[in-house]
């Protein structure tokens, strides 16, 4: 084992044998992933389900997508074999800057080099034959998973049969972009991040939480649920309660380190660059795509979704209406279950 273990139920490891070769240059010479799965690998083994799990998620989708991964769910367990893994640079188990640096004996914080999406994926291919998986059913992702579900898919466009993508773009916008900016300043004006110790840039990361939870949802939704009742206060409202209560609540489950490379990735990623551009990129997909907006979101507005739609080959565009902004990949539940169903069929 090389990195600190994520204590979720059910997680499993796995001690990849081949170094990872990073876009930025750097290889990761040993590299654990930590995993789940759900239900059986079938004997034709043509069940396949992988979802990407998105920004502070980890392996455990059947936790942070409830209502969507078990039985007589939409990935029914009894039909599907459902796979999660974590992606490298997080902190739920797989390689990341809390992890031991052969090198040093004593866990990288800062020195963790930056990877890319790209890079992500490279780390899944290494599980995905460890699992003995040849072929994927269905690969879906949504958000920053929808990055690599949409990568991969350009990356070996023979490996699925159907790919779900959800609030996401083709690259990362300016808009994008400032976000992760904005929120990385939070925490390097915390101190104790450049100690590089357990707990390091906690007070910014709480910052940056909250930074990032308004571009989560949006004007009308704030307006909805921290409305405050009974007249105008002059302190105390509702509204900073509860980023205040967001940061707290990350912080107890995530890392600063992580955070920093995480968003980094979000960044660097572009599905065109190497590539000709984007819709020649695009163009290399051969899976069955379905590609969804949320009506509501506005950190990867449904213009985005709608033209990666255009310049996918066999690709459709549908559209859940939520008042949850972009979180609404996460929330809406039945509505997702609808529009996935009929590609499923």
């Amino acid at each position: 084992m090389v990195t600190q273990n994520y204590n979720g139920a059910n997680v499993k490891y796995f001690d990849a044998p081949h170094p990872i070769h990073l876009e930025c240059g750097q290889t990761l010479t040993h590299v654990q992933i930590a995993y789940h799965t759900y239900g059986t690998l079938n004997v034709a083994k043509n069940n396949v389900v992988w979802i990407c799990h998105a920004l502070t998620a980890n392996s455990d989708a059947a936790d942070w997508w409830p209502g969507m991964i078990g039985k007589s769910l939409l990935f029914d367990t009894d039909k599907y074999f459902v796979v999660c893994a974590n992606v490298i640079g997080s902190c739920y188990g797989t390689t990341g800057p809390t992890s031991i640096n052969p090198a040093t004996g004593k866990p990288y914080y800062r020195s963790f080099p930056e990877v890319t999406t790209r890079d992500m994926i490279a780390a899944h291919e290494q599980l995905q034959k460890r699992l003995g998986i040849d072929h994927i059913f269905m690969l879906v992702g949504g958000s920053i998973g929808a990055f690599q579900a949409l990568e991969w898919s350009i990356m070996h466009p023979e490996l699925f049969d159907k790919v779900i993508i959800s609030a996401n773009g083709a690259r990362a916008t300016p808009w994008v972009i400032a976000q992760s900016e904005a929120q990385r300043m939070a925490i390097e004006v915390d101190a104790t991040y450049y100690e590089d110790r357990p707990g390091g840039g906690d007070k910014g990361l709480a910052a940056a939480r909250a930074m990032a939870l308004v571009s989560y949802r949006n004007y009308h939704t704030y307006n909805k649920t921290q409305a405050e009742p009974g007249g105008v206060k002059r302190n105390d409202y509702r509204a900073s309660s509860y980023q205040r209560y967001q940061g707290d609540k990350l912080v107890k489950r995530f890392d600063a380190y992580s955070y920093v490379r995480l968003t980094q990735a979000i960044d660097s990623f572009d599905v065109g660059r190497g590539r000709g551009s984007i819709e020649q990129a695009l163009s290399l997909i051969k899976a069955q795509a379905l590609v969804i907006g949320i009506s509501s979101d506005c950190l990867f507005p449904v213009e985005e979704q709608k033209y990666m739609a255009k310049h996918i080959p066999n690709a459709r565009y549908a559209e859940v209406d939520s008042e949850f902004g972009h979180d609404g990949f996460l929330i809406e539940h039945e509505k997702l279950t609808t529009v996935i169903s009929e590609l499923m069929k």
